[in-house]
């Protein structure tokens, strides 16, 4: 990106707005006197693997992934992004969404990484789980680097801070005590050994930790005495410890999590200056969300999955929700959808038109690292929603039909995105409006306004003189301008003008009661646009189906 960045940009970046750059301008503090001694700023994210990557799991490479694009603009030090995995965790409970779940029932408290995969298609369910989250994440074209708790334990990356620990046992053991209840002090490490026989990891209590050899010796629960080294990968770290000692063994700049672990932060620090570190900057993050106000969870699979997201919408759509505000929690449901994948076409189509400054604080520049394409979505998507609802559309061919009479120089080949927007429009349709239409019979009011509406549209005189009437209605007796008869203004006009004359002083209860009687839902499109990419025509003899009862059927 260093290539990209002029003084302009760099300059607008120091002062802009958006949070990526606020966060990123933080990070840039720590070094004001010079780069790190590794030689790059290190971001960090990470993972749990006891199930399968979600939507949050994303959320959080992607966040991280903005902010460390954003301090490449304001500083020429090098960055690199990692993602660890706690693999070597034990597994606490089974998931509820993983099939053969009986298989991993006698597993409980082995890491992950010696459970056997129910998947069948891994040595264990941690490397099952981690090779999804890497190609979730590999989806998106993140550059990253993946680190395995498992690997960096049993390949020594951690022996020097495991024995700086055993060192400074009492020191790590006073900030951990203080946020413990008593029955739990008295039971409680930060060291949890790997049994030598069952491979289960051990939540006991120490009866001695060396520091001279660098051991720890407990009990098992059959009150069999062990030792054994802390390093190697026979002894892993309590979560919250593990959380400190990373930071100080990587030398972590920048951590991103949820607000969850925001009480735990100032014990996360303590720890990684007791082990010779210093704490990187954090910044804590609001929960998603499901339909029914729960937190999203790994283990029970509510909420919205990577790829249900992708059935029905782009990628850059699931960035561009991500960006929104990330200090306030987000319901996760399949109806956000179609509102993502609009305006973030809306703020494609706006970029090219701002200034560096502006840019900069567009959405799209955070999710395209500042290589924002055209847009060439000429429909929108809640638009090609509504066309696949009134033609019952099997496939995105039969709405190639009506594209492109409204845009002729549009094709699958030209526009991949519009073409790629109207099958996910169709699977949308498919799989959530269909199932939840409700059409209803008009009003006579509704019945009057239509008639009119659909004669307006069939004869350009009498949409003239719908015109004209509404115009003397509100007082205005201008002589009508020249006027595309197709145009979505024009169409738009007279929906209006109809609605107005029959009475309607609310127009949305005009606009609503088209949507009710014509698509079987209580919300819908701009109506002049819809009619003018449905056809004119077409449009009115929706409005006969929908007077003569036919869509009730």
């Amino acid at each position: 990106m260093t290539d990209q960045i002029s003084s302009d940009m760099r300059e607008a970046a120091m002062t802009s707005k958006a949070w990526p750059f606020e966060e990123a301008r933080r990070v840039l503090k720590r070094y004001q006197k010079g780069a790190p001694e590794k030689g790059f700023v290190l971001f960090e994210t990470g993972y749990g693997p006891s199930g399968l990557p979600h939507i949050g799991t994303f959320g959080e490479v992607a966040r991280t992934t903005m902010i460390q694009r954003a301090f490449e603009v304001i500083s020429d030090i090098p960055t690199k992004l990692i993602c660890f995995s706690d693999d070597l965790d034990g597994m606490r409970k089974v998931p509820s969404n993983v099939p053969n779940p009986e298989i991993l029932e006698q597993h409980l408290q082995r890491p992950l990484t010696s459970v056997p995969d129910p998947f069948g298609t891994h040595d264990s369910f941690g490397e099952h789980n981690n090779a999804m989250l890497r190609r979730f994440l590999d989806t998106f074209g993140f550059e990253y680097e993946f680190y395995s708790a498992k690997e960096f334990y049993e390949s020594g990356q951690f022996d020097e801070v495991l024995k700086r620990a055993v060192d400074r046992y009492d020191e790590i053991m006073a900030i951990m005590l203080k946020s413990l209840r008593e029955e739990r002090q008295q039971t409680y490490s930060i060291f949890l050994p790997l049994h030598p026989e069952s491979g289960r990891v051990m939540y006991v209590p120490m009866k001695k930790v060396c520091a001279e050899t660098y051991t720890v010796t407990f009990d098992d629960e059959t009150g069999k005495e062990w030792t054994l080294p802390v390093t190697g990968g026979n002894v892993k770290l309590q979560w919250k410890p593990d959380f400190g000692a990373r930071w100080a063994a990587l030398g972590v700049d920048f951590e991103m999590y949820g607000k969850e672990h925001a009480t735990n932060e100032k014990i996360y620090d303590a720890i990684c200056r007791a082990l010779g570190g210093r704490q990187p900057n954090h910044f804590s993050y609001e929960l998603f969300l499901d339909e029914n106000g729960q937190k999203i969870s790994k283990s029970s699979g509510n909420g919205v999955s990577i790829d249900q997201w992708l059935t029905y919408a782009s990628t850059e759509s699931l960035a561009y929700f991500m960006y929104l505000k990330p200090k306030t929690a987000k319901r996760m449901h399949f109806d956000v959808i179609p509102k993502a994948m609009d305006e973030y076409n809306q703020q494609l189509n706006a970029y090219h038109k701002q200034d560096v400054k502006a840019q900069l604080n567009n959405p799209v520049w955070h999710i395209h690292g500042g290589d924002v394409p055209q847009s060439n979505m000429v429909v929108p998507y809640t638009m090609l929603l509504n066309l696949a609802s009134v033609a019952s559309a099997d496939d995105k061919d039969q709405l190639w039909g009506f594209i492109k009479r409204y845009a002729p120089d549009a094709s699958p080949e030209t526009h991949p995105d519009l073409d790629a927007a109207a099958g996910y429009a169709v699977k949308y349709f498919q799989d959530f409006v269909a199932p939840a239409r409700e059409f209803r019979a008009p009003t006579d009011q509704e019945r009057a306004a239509m008639e009119e509406l659909a004669a307006a549209f069939r004869d350009g005189d009498t949409a003239l003189d719908v015109i004209a009437r509404k115009n003397a209605q509100m007082g205005n007796e201008d002589p009508l301008p020249e006027v595309d008869f197709t145009s979505d203004e024009f169409l738009q006009s007279i929906v209006f003008a109809v609605g107005k004359l029959h009475g309607f002083d609310n127009l949305r209860d005009w606009f609503k009661a088209l949507y009710e009687v014509l698509l079987g839902a209580s919300q819908g499109p701009r109506f002049g646009s819809f009619a003018a990419l449905y056809g004119v025509e077409e449009t009115a003899a929706l409005i006969d189906q929908g007077l003569a009862g036919d869509l009730l059927k």
